[in-house]
């Protein structure tokens, strides 16, 4: 510290400052979305003063001062912006979350990403952080899948994502809230951007596709597709029977049926390479016959982006993938070498959906 300036220390000591409290940005975003803040400024024509917000959101009236304070914070860090000396508006970032009903898409649902937000920060997956170090500590033997402590999450909660999702359904309605309004997003965008990708397909299959949110996208855009979705029982059970997609329960790693193409969109980040090579021989199978050779279509990070922010949001999701699942965030070299292993001759990447890219993944023939 002799070396430094004064100057750079009180620089450096802010800067571990913002470091060590980070998590109060993500708990007042969390805040934000559980009080209604941005549908409340949404509802007001887009801006309002913080008389305006407390005549409205569900907070005490005592509260007025600290709702200022979390308000010029919730500014300073980009997620609303002042109009006026003392009215608020909406940033691009805030809009995602507004709710209300003139924010819906084609299908008529919410377009909100406020689900996607809330699904992020359970008391699950906090706690599951809170054990990273811990995590670290533990000595491996080379079979870490297998293991109690395979991860952080199972570390501190005893079971593995997925086992939480079955064992408590406050927590797998939140998470599938928060997946079904981030498919939403992305597909709404990927049938927009590049339709390219699905012509020529007569059939579709979207894997680990949940409610069918994917799936009905690309059926309301391509009607000619004939769309459907393979997820577990237990998943399969909960939603109701649809015109647009037919739902199958099966397992991935077993059994995909024939079609033009299989759809994978987040998947793959939540296994580890040896299990993503199961899953994409699977998926060949489904795709390669004597009449038809197909294709993956993945919706995953390709990880590297001249923007700083992208960059960074895929590595705050690769640690998300640490803490809470065996997978990661991959670079294309990374990719590639699982796509060769798993007989696999060429990819097509196109990065087009801001920090995810749809990858277009053909087979070798038999």
């Amino acid at each position: 510290m002799a070396t430094m300036s004064s100057s750079e220390l009180l620089q450096a000591k802010a800067e571990l400052w913002c470091h060590s409290f980070g998590y109060l940005k993500s708990m007042a975003l969390h805040c934000a979305v559980k009080l209604g803040i941005p549908n409340a400024i949404h509802r007001c024509g887009g801006t309002a003063s913080l008389s305006d917000l407390l005549a409205v959101l569900p907070a005490g009236s005592n509260k007025r001062a600290n709702l200022a304070r979390l308000m010029r914070f919730l500014t300073m860090s980009g997620l609303f912006a002042m109009a006026t000396k003392d009215v608020y508006r909406l940033t691009p970032v805030s809009r995602l979350l507004v709710t209300d009903d003139d924010n819906t898409g084609p299908d008529g649902h919410d377009t909100s990403l406020s689900p996607l937000v809330l699904a992020s920060m359970t008391r699950f997956q906090v706690n599951a952080a809170l054990h990273l170090a811990n995590w670290f500590g533990i000595e491996t033997t080379g079979e870490e899948e297998e293991m109690p402590e395979s991860t952080p999450f199972v570390l501190a909660d005893g079971t593995d994502f997925w086992g939480i999702t079955s064992r408590d359904p406050e927590f797998n309605r939140v998470f599938n809230d928060g997946m079904g309004s981030d498919s939403r997003f992305t597909m709404e965008l990927a049938v927009r951007e590049c339709p390219e990708v699905f012509a020529g397909i007569g059939s579709l299959i979207d894997v680990g596709g949940g409610n069918g949110t994917a799936a009905k996208a690309i059926a309301r855009a391509f009607p000619h597709v004939k769309c459907s979705v393979l997820d577990l029982p237990q998943v399969i059970s909960g939603v109701g029977d649809d015109e647009m997609v037919e739902f199958i329960a099966g397992d991935m790693m077993e059994y995909i049926p024939p079609v033009d193409a299989v759809l994978l969109k987040y998947v793959l980040h939540d296994w580890s390479d040896n299990d993503c090579v199961k899953i994409l021989r699977v998926c060949r199978e489904a795709i390669v016959s004597d009449k038809v050779l197909g294709k993956v279509i993945i919706v995953d990070t390709v990880v590297g982006s001249p923007s700083n922010t992208i960059y960074e949001a895929q590595l705050l999701l690769d640690m998300a993938m640490m803490v809470f699942t065996t997978g990661k965030e991959r670079t294309e070299n990374e990719w590639q070498k699982i796509f060769t292993e798993a007989g696999f001759n060429s990819y097509k990447i196109l990065p087009i959906l801001g920090m995810v890219s749809i990858i277009e993944l053909y087979p070798n023939p038999k």
